[in-house]
């Protein structure tokens, strides 16, 4: 778009008699409470007056002026200034507008072009006007866009600052988002609906390059879909690709969809995004791209310690026309009896997935009109023996062999994918075959076939039209599915959106020209009662509008503070609109992780929080969050673990205090064990009864499992270890990246950094460590040794374990802001943290070892 497009567009914002007579494309506000991004910058006329308009865009360049916001109105009267520092003769340098009414001043950081000095002349020829006239314009065609009275046309709050609250943002956005929620209550009076085919196909390829045509799965159609979403998984099984997320077969296969998706229209990428095996790739008809806004991905990796990508989701959500739209490709937790796991997965992909948008509350996979849920979901048929499940198959006879598939029975009990469909199976399972062939798997392990690789849907209007799987791709052990879907797209008819916005406007000037925002909040005490580490407690409270206006609330920061609440917190949601008799559940969530642990062990930080909760237009509500942590051993650091000889349950709040915080000093040769008995539980249980676990420190554990063994440690039970190995091994990590200081400390992380490559150097750094550091160090490395000398049976190897414990022991501190890494740095430094371990796991330093 040029610049006259684009000025059209913003002259279509504000009525017939309000002209666009100059603006800007991209200043930005230089704030400390505003992002700096480029907004546009408009001078709008009204018959004599004037005024300076700052509207930011959804998407650049706007494609209609519904993607427009205005944030910033300052009518130029006699009270407005213009000042401009240096101005420059260089035509690519930048210029500063400080531009000040009505007591309120903003700095915009312009990048200098011709139309600059357009703009500013038309500026001057405003302020010129109004110091010619006696009486001063009334500016009444502004209240509007602002809801006050024509003395407030911008204050940085509605109301008078208050001590030790901080400011929210301009109650010109406010209105704005209380239009948007009155535009959405009437979405059916100016939007149409259109039908689209989307495909959605999944595809576990088992490590191959794409070595044959993809034709038979991605061409099959009597007609090209609109969209196509298409997930693959286990792109790249390397200890490379696992380790540090490298890989080509990302370029391989995306080039193999793009060669193939059919050829009688033309597509364009919206998005791809991967996470180690994960690859999700959608496209669009070129003619639709116009219309797509706010593309966005995320990624949740669900492997050992909730973050290993091996397993998980990635997910890409765009808005298409008037349609929210959210795919998701994930892989689930394998093994037959692991169904528990999936379903954790999945509810971890859906708790953890938050697609930021600027200027927005973050979005959940939920919180989209239509979404489509494709993968390997890895649920098996339990029940039935392999040859029965063959002989039914065989037969097409797939109703028999579906009454025990694991996520029919877990669907319908609601455990998982409630509220989703799915369409009717009428195809071969999907796994296992020898790959190359269609003859199912014949390894010892003599698998029962199964539905493993599935599609979900949710949402309304939205009508399956095949769902089936393609056979002749047979390199993998997968075959591969696909489904076609018809979904209804709301469309905007921009003419009776023009007229739906005029009412919205004039309703709300009525409404707020006689009421202020009235609430009830239930209750403004919230105890959690005891707390516990890693065991998420959940409270609700419910917001009321009592009211006849529409009510904007948010949760704002208090003076000095980075954040509205603390970090151990989660308020969802933080900010909305309340229509007038309507109410909102907020949740309140408290989760004490390995960051906030330590502190509250400490006595650094205690559960214990205020919440400012604003009316903008009105009062502000406080709300108190209370609570009990009880103490564990996970949060608290070497030197007093080694110091305890009893259960820290049995431990005093007051005396763990006073231990932490005097933890330098508490170390001696007196001190009750050389290493933390903790730590000697834990390793010794795997010691003696998980060495040979199959994927031994790469399964991840269950969580309630990982609560059961914390308890048992908290209290020095003497009942044997509860939980499997592999929940075992996922809470000795846990407690290990738990600690106050990481085993080597934050100080000597560069240090171990720039030694890496040298063993001689990494083994001097540990012999200076302080004792207790050493002999838990060794000790670990001593245990991983013996754990590798059994690869043959738990698939170790001396990469991984670096890999996994070099982040552990050279863990970043959290308490250092840090530059953003690009992911080739930070790959770099992973490298070298693996490396410094690697040396220990591969030599012999028993003379290192410590004598007690």
């Amino acid at each position: 778009m040029n610049h006259e497009e684009i000025k059209c567009v913003v002259q279509e914002k504000f009525l017939s008699s309000e002209r666009v007579t100059a603006f800007l494309c991209d200043a930005k506000v230089l704030h400390p409470e505003w992002v700096k991004k480029d907004r546009l910058l408009a001078i709008v006329e009204y018959g004599d007056e004037k005024a300076v308009f700052c509207l930011f865009t959804s998407c650049y360049p706007p494609k209609s002026f519904t993607d427009l916001s205005i944030e910033i109105v300052l009518p130029i009267d006699n009270s407005f200034k213009c000042e401009i520092d240096n101005k420059p003769s260089d035509p690519e340098a930048i210029l500063y507008l400080n531009l000040q009414s009505r007591n309120n001043k903003f700095k915009f950081e312009i990048q200098m072009t011709p139309r600059v000095d357009n703009f500013v002349d038309d500026l001057f020829r405003g302020i010129e006007a109004v110091n010619k006239v006696h009486i001063q314009p009334e500016f009444v065609w502004l209240k509007k866009y602002n809801g006050k009275n024509e003395d407030d046309i911008l204050a940085h709050s509605l109301v008078v600052p208050r001590s030790g609250v901080t400011q929210p943002q301009a109650p010109v956005a406010i209105r704005e988002s209380l239009i948007k929620r009155k535009m959405c209550d009437k979405e059916f009076d100016y939007t149409f609906t259109k039908k689209f085919t989307i495909f959605c196909g999944t595809w576990n390829v088992n490590d191959k390059s794409p070595v044959m045509p993809l034709k038979d799965w991605l061409c099959v159609d009597k007609e090209p879909p609109d969209i196509y979403a298409v997930g693959f998984q286990e792109l790249d099984l390397s200890k490379e690709t696992f380790l540090f997320d490298q890989t080509l077969r990302e370029d391989e296969w995306y080039h193999a969809v793009v060669t193939y998706v059919d050829k009688r229209a033309k597509y364009v990428k919206v998005e791809k995004v991967r996470l180690v095996g994960m690859l999700l790739i959608v496209l669009i008809k070129e003619k639709h791209y116009s219309h797509v806004r706010n593309v966005i991905c995320d990624t949740v990796g669900t492997g050992i310690m909730g973050k290993m990508g091996n397993k998980g989701g990635v997910s890409i959500r765009f808005d298409l026309h008037n349609t929210s739209i959210c795919f998701v490709n994930s892989h689930l937790a394998a093994h037959v009896e692991e169904y528990e796991r999936r379903n954790q997965d999945f509810r971890d992909i859906c708790n953890r997935t938050r697609f930021a948008q600027l200027n927005q509350q973050p979005k959940a996979i939920k919180d989209h009109d239509h979404i489509y849920w494709l993968g390997d979901l890895n649920y098996r048929i339990t029940e039935l023996d392999p040859q029965s499940v063959k002989k039914f198959v065989s037969e097409n006879n797939f109703a028999p062999v579906l009454e025990w598939d694991q996520l029919k029975q877990q669907h319908k009990n609601s455990n998982v994918f409630a509220g989703y469909l799915e369409g009717i199976i009428n195809f071969k399972p999907t796994y296992k075959y020898d790959p190359g062939t269609d003859n199912w798997d014949s390894s010892e392990k003599n698998r029962a076939p199964a539905w493993c690789d599935r599609i979900f849907w949710k949402g309304e209007n939205i009508t399956q039209l095949a769902y089936r799987s393609h056979p002749t791709l047979n390199i993998s052990d997968h075959k591969p599915v696909s489904a076609i879907f018809t979904s209804e797209i709301k469309i905007i008819d921009e003419e009776k959106y023009r007229k739906v916005y005029e009412e919205v406007i004039k309703q709300l000037d009525k409404l707020e020209n006689e009421l202020i925002p009235q609430v009830k909040v239930d209750v403004t005490e919230i105890d959690f009662g005891t707390v516990r580490y890693l065991e998420l407690q959940v409270r609700t409270i419910i917001i009321k509008n009592t009211g006849k206006l529409p009510v904007e609330f948010e949760f704002i920061k208090k003076l000095d503070e980075a954040n509205f609440c603390k970090e151990w917190l989660i308020v969802e949601p933080y900010k909305k609109c309340i229509c007038a008799d309507e109410s909102c559940e907020i949740q309140l969530k408290v989760l004490i992780n390995k960051t906030s642990a330590c502190k509250m062990n400490a006595g650094t930080d205690k559960l214990y929080d205020i919440l400012v909760l604003h009316l903008y237009g009105g009062k502000d509500i406080f709300i108190t969050v209370n609570g009990t942590y009880q103490r564990s051993c996970f949060g608290c650091s070497i030197e007093v673990l080694v110091n305890l000889n009893i259960p820290i349950r049995e431990v005093p709040v007051g005396k763990l205090i006073e231990l932490e915080s005097k933890r330098d000093q508490c170390v001696s040769n007196q001190s009750t064990y050389s290493i933390p008995k903790e730590i000697w539980f834990l390793v010794d249980h795997i010691y003696l009864h998980g060495l040979k676990e199959p994927n031994l420190f790469e399964q991840p554990g269950l969580h309630s499992e990982v609560l059961q063994i914390r308890d048992w440690l908290d209290s020095g039970s003497i009942d044997p270890i509860p939980g499997s190995i592999h929940s075992v091994a996922e809470a000795l990590l846990l407690l290990l990246e738990s600690t106050a200081d990481p085993i080597i400390p934050y100080n000597l992380q560069s240090v171990c950094l720039r030694a890496s490559a040298n063993y001689l150097q990494c083994k001097q750094i540990i012999m200076e460590l302080p004792e207790f550091r050493k002999n838990v160090f060794l000790y670990l490395c001593e245990f991983l040794q013996e754990a590798l000398q059994h690869s043959a049976e738990n698939g170790l190897d001396s990469k991984t374990l670096s890999t996994l414990f070099g982040a552990i022991f050279l863990r970043d501190n959290p308490n250092l802001m840090q530059e953003p890494q690009s992911r080739i740095n930070k790959q770099v430094i992973d490298k070298k943290k693996a490396q410094f371990v690697y040396h220990f796991l591969i030599n012999d330093h028993s003379d290192l070892i410590f004598s007690r």
